[in-house]
């Protein structure tokens, strides 16, 4: 069975590639996905499943062309990893070049994405 970390890893390589079928089986049936941020963020707010995280990684696409996305930093602690990283896009349909640090907060269990949470400066969107 695979690792927290090599899971984790083999999702970032997907998103990647733009392989959102490979992200999609490396998570659990069930799961707890949530963006944290504002209303305003079209793929902010709680996934729990699935097909709600396909659908997020949709809302993602049409709301931000993605210039450069960065892992830098994977913090492994068990079941745990956190993944400290940067982002460039530009937002739909503003044209606004936004750029920013990020966290992400993962729990693999059984070689399966069971949580995930993100955090950005999402004020640098709306200043």
């Amino acid at each position: 069975m695979a690792n927290s970390l090599s899971v984790v890893k083999a999702a970032y390589a997907a998103f990647g590639r733009g392989d959102v079928p490979a992200i999609l089986d490396l998570i659990a049936e069930k799961v707890d996905w949530k963006l944290l941020g504002p209303p305003a963020i079209p793929y902010a707010g709680q996934r729990n499943n699935k097909e709600e995280v396909a659908r997020f990684f949709a809302e993602v696409a049409q709301a931000d062309d993605m210039q450069s996305f960065e892992p830098r930093e994977f913090i492994e602690a068990g079941e745990q990893v956190t993944v400290l990283g940067f982002e460039r896009f530009v937002s739909r349909p503003e044209g606004k070049l936004v750029e920013t640090e990020w966290i992400h907060v993962f729990t693999v269990h059984d070689g399966k994405i069971t949580r995930w949470r993100g955090c950005y400066d999402t004020a640098r969107r709306f200043v």
